[in-house]
């Protein structure tokens, strides 16, 4: 960074043009931006609600060459419990946000552009660069997460392709605000797409969170639809959306598009500006999983309360019952799937995800 410069003025210089844009009006260079659900209408020198995103002159320019963080975690940190487990991820995010939740736990990251207190700086990186440091640290996927990818989308898809031809999976960690454009513009590039429905309640959405609750329910059919794997995620917090009722709302909507996608309900804690609360006891994430599993849904899973939740963090045959994946925080125990290919080794049912 060079420290003369303002923050937003230094990540202007890290962009280039994007694909994920319509031309309203040429003659008076307006434009529409197609990375999320706001598909923000930008006048010449206008930003998108992300901040990251804007119009220069008539052309959309985006997010490029940068880190705000990087990492390696487990890949069921993220968490994905049908994806490759046990495996470590080359962990990648950006600045910027198109939600502004309260209650986000990488703040200093997601809303660097909008709260003087976030002010997490960059590190500049080629897509080269991030590939060849996941292959020397033998990752099996590479993940663009900590703040939302959906609006750094055209340098994930960069990242994504060199990825691919050095044979490792990809992924999205993301709040779900998509469009159909960004779903198909990934969908040859991404393999695996963990969603955040944080609540079934539209007014949160567009209260407590800066988004809308049919978005989300959208893009999560899109996904599905367009064969990415995909595992959704509700932050389970008290007084927020943990009424039993939301719950079973939110399970039958997931059953709707397909028993097998995987849910994972995990335990709030204070963050930000949302430090009013208690963090989430280990019995409402029990009873959340119990909904889920009487509303139909094959693949239940606790989180963020290792050992304290019983079983709710193990993978089970929906056949015969058998436990084929143990784990207890991020660590695996036993994985009696690795071996037989993704099919349970007792009763021969076809266990989904990506296991290779």
């Amino acid at each position: 960074m060079t420290p003369s410069l303002s923050l937003q003025a230094q990540l202007d210089r890290m962009t280039m043009p994007g694909a994920l844009v319509e031309v309203v009006d040429a003659e008076q260079k307006k434009i529409r931006c197609l990375a999320c659900g706001h598909r923000c209408l930008l006048k010449d020198g206008r930003r998108g609600i992300c901040q990251v995103r804007f119009n220069d002159g008539g052309m959309l320019r985006v997010p490029h060459n940068y880190v705000g963080a990087l990492q390696i975690d487990p890949v069921e940190k993220k968490p994905f419990f049908h994806v490759a487990p046990g495996q470590s991820v080359l962990s990648f995010g950006m600045l910027g946000c198109d939600f502004r939740c309260s209650y986000c736990q990488n703040w200093e990251i997601s809303q660097a552009l909008r709260d003087e207190a976030a002010g997490r700086s960059f590190t500049p990186i080629t897509a080269e660069e991030l590939i060849a440091l996941g292959r020397a640290r033998r990752t099996r996927a590479v993940a663009s997460t900590y703040n939302e990818p959906l609006i750094t989308t055209e340098w994930a898809v960069e990242v994504f392709k060199r990825a691919k031809t050095a044979g490792m999976l990809t992924l999205y960690v993301s709040n779900g605000n998509g469009t159909p454009e960004v779903i198909e513009y990934l969908r040859p590039w991404l393999d695996g797409y963990k969603i955040d429905l944080k609540t079934m309640q539209d007014a949160h959405y567009r209260r407590e969170l800066g988004g809308v609750l049919q978005h989300v329910l959208d893009t999560i059919r899109w996904v599905h639809e367009a064969g990415i794997w995909l595992e959704v995620l509700t932050l389970v917090v008290p007084g927020f959306n943990d009424s039993s009722d939301e719950l079973w709302d939110a399970a039958r909507f997931i059953r709707e598009v397909s028993p097998d996608i995987p849910w994972h309900v995990t335990a709030f804690h204070p963050d930000y500006k949302m430090t009013d609360r208690d963090r989430t006891p280990a019995e409402t994430l029990a009873r959340a999983a119990e909904i889920g599993c009487e509303a139909g849904l094959r693949y239940v899973y606790s989180g963020n309360l290792p050992g304290r939740t019983g079983d709710w963090e193990d993978t089970r045959c929906p056949g015969c019952g058998e436990t084929l994946i143990r784990r207890r925080g991020f660590l695996v125990m036993e994985n009696r799937l690795s071996a037989s290919g993704g099919v349970c080794p007792g009763c021969g049912t076809a266990i989904p995800g990506i296991w290779r």
